[in-house]
C-alpha cells in the first residue's frame, strides 16, 4: 500500500511540476531536481532508495531508445565526426583531467579510484539542454549535435569506468583499455544493427497496434543484454538499434501503428525522465547523512568544495575543447565550397554522357545517387552553418544528470571514501544541472544564435510536395490507363491528394442516383487509390531521403503529414470492411 500510494503520489507531482515549468518556461528536469532537493530535507518524506543498475540498465536503454528512434540517420551521419569528438574524444579528455585533479585532491584512493569518479562525471545529459533549446528554437543542427552527443557519450563513460574499476583490482595497461574499447564499439555496432533489423521486420507482420507497441517496449532490452552478455557497450547497442528502427519504420511499419508507439514512448520517456530527476534530487539527503556517517577526516563541507572544484574543471575544458572543434566544422564548410564547383561540373558530365556501355544500370544508379547525396551534404554544410554562436551554445550546454549520480554507486563497497565520491558526482550533477541549465536561455538569447531560416523550410518544402505529387499523379494516371477504376472515382482522388489533374474536368451529363451496391464498390475503390496514391508519395519521399535532397526537417514534416492522413484512411478502411461484413 505504502509504494502505491508513493508512486500515485509521485506521477502526480512530476505531471504538476512539469505544468507549471511550461508557465514559467523552465525546463522539467530542473525544476524536479530543485522540488526534490527541497523534499528531501521535509521531515516525514520517505527516502525512496533504488539500485543503480536498476537506473543503468532498466531505466537508461528505454530512454535512450526513445530519443534514437527520433534522431535522423542522415543527420546523425552528417555531423558523425563532431559527435564523436564530443562523445568520445571530450569524455576521454574529461576523465583524464578531472582524474588528475580528484587525485590531486585526495592522493589516498589512488589512481584507479581518481580516474573512475573522472569517468563518472565526464558524460552529459542532454534532456535540459535539449528541451530548452527546442523552447528557444536552436538550429536543427545543434539540437543534433547535442542529442548525439547525449546519445553516444554514457558509453564511452560507462566502458571507461569499468576500466577504471578493474584497475583497482589489477593492473590494466593503456592499450588494454583501448582494445576493449574498440572491441565494445564493433559488437554494440553489430548487435545494435542486427537487433534493428529484426525488429523492424518482425512488428511488419503484425496487424495490430497493441501488440505492435507492446514489442517495442521490449526492444531495448533485447539489444542491452547480448551486448552486455558479449563484454561489450548496451547502450551504445541500444542506440545503434533505436537508429535504425527509426530509420526503417516509415518503409515497413504501418503508419498508424508508429504513430501509436510514439505517442506510448512519449508518455513513457516522460515518466522514466522525471522520475530519474526527482529521485536525484530526493537522494541528496541521505548522501550528506552518510557522509557524516563515514566522515573519516573528510567532511561534507570539503566534499562541496571538491565537487565545486571539478564542476568548473568540466565546464572549463568543455569550453576549451568546443573551439577547436567549431574550428573544424568551419574548416569542413570551407571545404564544402570549394568542392561544390567541381561537383556540379561532375553532375553536368554525368547528364550529358552515356555512361550504359561502361557500366551497369544498377552501378550507374549508384554512381548517380552517391554524386547526389555528396551534393547534397555539400548543401547542408553551407545552409546549416555551426558558427561562433552556435560554440558559444555548444560549449554552455554542458550539463550532468542523473546518470551520473547512479553511476557514482556502483564503484565498490571497498572503494576508499566511497560516500565522498558519491556526493561530489552529486554536487557535480547538481551544480552544472542549474548553473548552466537555468542559464542556457540568457545565453542563448545573448548570443542571438539565428534559428532554421523560415524561407528556405517553406521552399524546400513545396518542392518536396511537388515531387510528391507528380509520383502520385504517375501513379494515378496508371491505373487510369489500365481501367482499375471508374474515371469519376480517380478524379475524386486526385482532387483529394491536391493533385492537379492533366486537363479540366469535362461536364458530365445528370445520371440517375445510383445504387447501394454501386456506391459500396466506388467507395472501397476510393479508399484503395488513396492509400494506393500515399504508398506512391512515400516512396517518393524515401527515395528523397535516399538522395539527401532535403533537410531533416522538412523530411520530417511531410513524413506527419503523411502518417495523420494514411492513418485516417486506414481507419475509415477497417470500419468500412466490418459495417460490410455485419450487413453480409
Amino acid at each position: 500500500m505504502e509504494v502505491t500510494l508513493i508512486a500515485i503520489v509521485g506521477v502526480a507531482s512530476m505531471v504538476a511540476v512539469a505544468a507549471f515549468s511550461q508557465r514559467l518556461g523552465l525546463a522539467a528536469p530542473l525544476s524536479l531536481v530543485v522540488v526534490g532537493i527541497a523534499l528531501s530535507f521535509v521531515p516525514g518524506v520517505p527516502v525512496v532508495e533504488i539500485e543503480p543498475e536498476w537506473v543503468l540498465a532498466g531505466v537508461l536503454p528505454p530512454l535512450l531508445y526513445s530519443s534514437a528512434v527520433n534522431m535522423p540517420a542522415q543527420d546523425f551521419r552528417r555531423d558523425i565526426k563532431a559527435i564523436t569528438g564530443l562523445a568520445v574524444l571530450l569524455v576521454v579528455v574529461s576523465t583524464l583531467g578531472a582524474g588528475w585533479l580528484v587525485h590531486l585532491l585526495m592522493p589516498d584512493i589512488g589512481w584507479p579510484t581518481a580516474f573512475a569518479l573522472g569517468a563518472i562525471i565526464s558524460p552529459t545529459d542532454a534532456v535540459a539542454a535539449t528541451s530548452v533549446g527546442r523552447k528557444l528554437g536552436l538550429p536543427r543542427r545543434l539540437l543534433t549535435l547535442l542529442e548525439g552527443e547525449g546519445l553516444v557519450n554514457d558509453a564511452s563513460a560507462l566502458v571507461l569506468l569499468r576500466s577504471a574499476i578493474a584497475a583497482m583490482s589489477g593492473a590494466v595497461s593503456l592499450w588494454g583499455v583501448a582494445g576493449k574499447f574498440l572491441f565494445s564499439v564493433l559488437v554494440a555496432v553489430a548487435v545494435g544493427v542486427v537487433v534493428g533489423l529484426v525488429n523492424v521486420r518482425v512488428r511488419a507482420l503484425l496487424d495490430d497496434t497493441v501488440l505492435n507497441t507492446a514489442i517495442s517496449f521490449v526492444v531495448p532490452f533485447v539489444a542491452y543484454v547480448p551486448a552486455e552478455e558479449l563484454d561489450a557497450s548496451g547502450v551504445l547497442a541500444v542506440v545503434v538499434t533505436g537508429v535504425v528502427t527509426g530509420h526503417l519504420s516509415p518503409k515497413l511499419l504501418k503508419a498508424r501503428d508508429r504513430i501509436g508507439e510514439a505517442m506510448n514512448w512519449r508518455t513513457l520517456a516522460f515518466l522514466l525522465e522525471s522520475a530519474v530527476f526527482l529521485l536525484m534530487g530526493l537522494g541528496v539527503k541521505s548522501l550528506i547523512d552518510e557522509v557524516y556517517a563515514h566522515e573519516d577526516g573528510l567532511g561534507a563541507g570539503r566534499v562541496l568544495l571538491y565537487g565545486l572544484a571539478l564542476s568548473g574543471l568540466v565546464i572549463a575544458a568543455r569550453m576549451v575543447f568546443v573551439a577547436p572543434l567549431v574550428a573544424m566544422v568551419r574548416q569542413d564548410e570551407r571545404r564544402a565550397a570549394a568542392t561544390k564547383p567541381l561537383l556540379e561540373r561532375m553532375q553536368e558530365r554525368l547528364a550529358l554522357f552515356d555512361l550504359s556501355d561502361r557500366f551497369t544500370p544498377s552501378k550507374k544508379a549508384r554512381i548517380e545517387r552517391r554524386v547526389s547525396r555528396t551534393s547534397a551534404d555539400i548543401e547542408f554544410r553551407l545552409n546549416e552553418t555551426l558558427g561562433r554562436q552556435g560554440g558559444v551554445v555548444l560549449a554552455w550546454s554542458g550539463m550532468r544528470g542523473a546518470i551520473t549520480v547512479a553511476a557514482a554507486q556502483t564503484l565498490p563497497e571497498d572503494t576508499p571514501h566511497r560516500p565522498q565520491l558519491i556526493l561530489i558526482a552529486f554536487v557535480v550533477a547538481v551544480t552544472t544541472l542549474l548553473l548552466q541549465g537555468l542559464s542556457l536561455p540568457a545565453v542563448i538569447r545573448t548570443v542571438r544564435i539565428p534559428g532554421d531560416d523560415p524561407k528556405r523550410l517553406r521552399t524546400e518544402y513545396g518542392q518536396l510536395i511537388t515531387e510528391m505529387s507528380q509520383a502520385a499523379t504517375r501513379s494515378l494516371d496508371g491505373m487510369a490507363n489500365t481501367g482499375t477504376a471508374a474515371p469519376e472515382v480517380i478524379e475524386r482522388v486526385r482532387a483529394d491528394s491536391f493533385i492537379r489533374p492533366r486537363e479540366p474536368a469535362r461536364s458530365q451529363p445528370q445520371e440517375a442516383e445510383p445504387d447501394h451496391a454501386t456506391l459500396v464498390a466506388a467507395r472501397t475503390d476510393y479508399l484503395r487509390l488513396r492509400l494506393v496514391v500515399i504508398a506512391a508519395e512515400r516512396d517518393a519521399l524515401l527515395a528523397a531521403r535516399t538522395r539527401g535532397a532535403y533537410s531533416s526537417r522538412t523530411l520530417t514534416d511531410a513524413q506527419d503529414a503523411l502518417d495523420l492522413e494514411e492513418a485516417r484512411l486506414e481507419q475509415l478502411s477497417d470500419r468500412f470492411a466490418d459495417a460490410q461484413q455485419q450487413d453480409a
